[in-house]
């Protein structure tokens, strides 16, 4: 054999190694994600002849695939899609998956190798592939409630169990109906497609937490809670809350949205402050405590992390990086740069009623085998003790103020106690304000905690929108929770 040969036969024989070695690899550490990529036309194929498994509420199915006549063996259908679509999202032959139907597609179709034993009985048996059960932690009755509450209004709602992170209820309007995307006539699934893009108010984002928004007011409860641990202050503590607060560095004042001074005071006390939400009584807590001590408790809280990995595109909360002192006096009231998801203020309340304790948000509560045997459980995990038990009872006796009190009237429930902050973030003179509330009850012993947001709220400036508009929504959600 001549060496040209020789060199030939190397060169193949290195070839073939390294083809080998790339399936191997392929087949051995990338192959569920390959699998899982929406544009991959060979699987999605093989997989729409897949019984794919339910998505449940309880016992109820949300998302379920039934037999077809055409020339996918199953068709998926979704029973109030529009109220669920947000947290289900949705299958589709042409554009793929969204929400858990993307996340927990392996364990949805029967490929994720918790079922493996399962697939290699299937084999031996010869019955086709099934895919597995997903069961969701939310309440029907709350998730509902959301949803019905957001009725002729564009925002978001999420409720949580305070003690576990359970989410008990994700709504977001406008939604959009699942059925229209995962049909088999690929002409209409096209033209819905592009009518739900070409839609400005967004109907595929789930607001609850793919959007940021300024939380303006709510924020002061994270401002509280720095103004507490810190040591320095108490409910008591009297601060400066004229109507106009001077700034430094800046000629513009920060200023309260009555135009008067906090509650007949100039000097009111940090209770009197949230009870009637005074911006300039904030902003001096806020320069006082300086911006890194917000940052940090904000961080406490979540913000920052990225709090829930079932569900795709979650968007982060921030806390602006190094403001100067009015940017730190603006940040402490939820404006400036300040943003945050609904999911995130949330997080807040229920950090506050579970004693300070954040806990892990979650939205799977476990995952079954087609012959109903549990593949995972998911259980409670904190995050962060956010601040101390008795900084938390004082924030809860103060939260209480505001809805018995204060600007948080309409989400009182006749026999139950209730904690919560109203908020109104202002974005700029040419549109509405955000509306929020975020609450918990019972206030002595918490079963939800849950925050509202309305996008462009259409009420005068002067107004405290989130007890207007948001905070009725809350106490249906709430009232839903609690059996009321």
């Amino acid at each position: 054999m001549n060496s040209a040969i020789r060199r030939l036969a190397v060169a193949a024989i290195i070839l073939m190694l390294a083809l080998m070695a790339n399936s191997t690899y392929l087949q051995a550490f990338r192959a569920n994600e390959i699998n899982g990529r929406n544009d991959n036309n060979r699987v999605r194929d093989s997989q729409f002849s897949v019984n794919r498994g339910p998505i449940l509420i309880g016992s109820t199915p949300v998302a379920q695939s039934k037999e077809s006549d055409d020339r996918f063996k199953y068709q998926r259908t979704y029973a109030n899609g529009k109220v669920y679509a947000p947290v289900t999202g949705f299958y589709s032959y042409l554009f793929g998956r969204g929400g858990i139907e993307l996340t927990m597609n392996a364990e949805l179709n029967g490929s994720d190798p918790s079922m493996a034993f399962r697939r290699i009985i299937d084999v031996i048996s010869n019955r086709p592939q099934q895919g597995g059960s997903v069961t969701l932690t939310l309440n029907a009755a709350a998730q509902q409630a959301a949803y019905d509450g957001l009725a002729g209004k564009t925002g978001a709602v999420v409720a949580i169990e305070p003690k576990t992170g359970r989410i008990l209820a994700m709504a977001s309007r406008p939604s959009y109906d699942p059925n229209q995307l995962a049909s088999h006539d690929t002409e209409k699934v096209g033209a819905a497609w592009k009518s739900l893009n070409a839609d400005k108010s967004k109907p595929l984002s789930n607001r609850a937490v793919q959007e940021l928004y300024p939380p303006g007011s709510t924020f002061k409860l994270v401002t509280a809670a720095a103004a507490l641990s810190s040591g320095k202050y108490t409910p008591e503590t009297k601060v400066a809350s004229p109507a106009e607060l001077p700034l430094p560095q800046t000629t513009v004042p920060l200023v309260n949205e009555d135009g008067k001074n906090c509650g007949g005071s100039n000097n009111a006390t940090l209770t009197i402050a949230l009870r009637y939400s005074c911006n300039t009584a904030f902003g001096t807590v806020g320069m006082a405590l300086g911006a890194d001590a917000l940052n940090e408790q904000a961080a406490k809280f979540g913000f920052g992390a990225k709090p829930l990995t079932e569900l795709p595109a979650v968007a982060t909360s921030q806390f602006p990086g190094d403001p100067n002192e009015p940017q730190t006096a603006q940040s402490a009231i939820g404006q400036f740069d300040v943003r945050a998801t609904p999911l995130q203020m949330a997080m807040v309340a229920a950090g506050i009623a579970n004693k300070g304790e954040v806990m892990k948000p979650y939205l799977v509560q476990n995952v079954k085998t087609p012959d109903l045997k549990t593949v995972s459980e998911t259980k409670p995990e904190s995050l962060h003790q956010a601040v101390t038990p008795q900084v938390a009872a004082q924030l809860t006796a103060m939260m209480v103020d505001v809805v018995n009190n204060g600007t948080g009237k309409p989400g009182r429930i006749s026999g139950v106690q209730v904690a919560g902050k109203t908020g109104t973030a202002q974005t700029s003179k040419e549109r509405p304000p955000f509306a929020w509330f975020t609450a918990f009850a019972p206030a002595n012993d918490p079963k939800v905690a849950v925050a509202v947001l309305i996008e462009d709220a259409n009420i005068p400036r002067n107004d405290i929108a989130g007890g207007t508009l948001a905070a009725p929504i809350a106490k249906k959600v709430m009232e839903a929770v609690l059996g009321q």
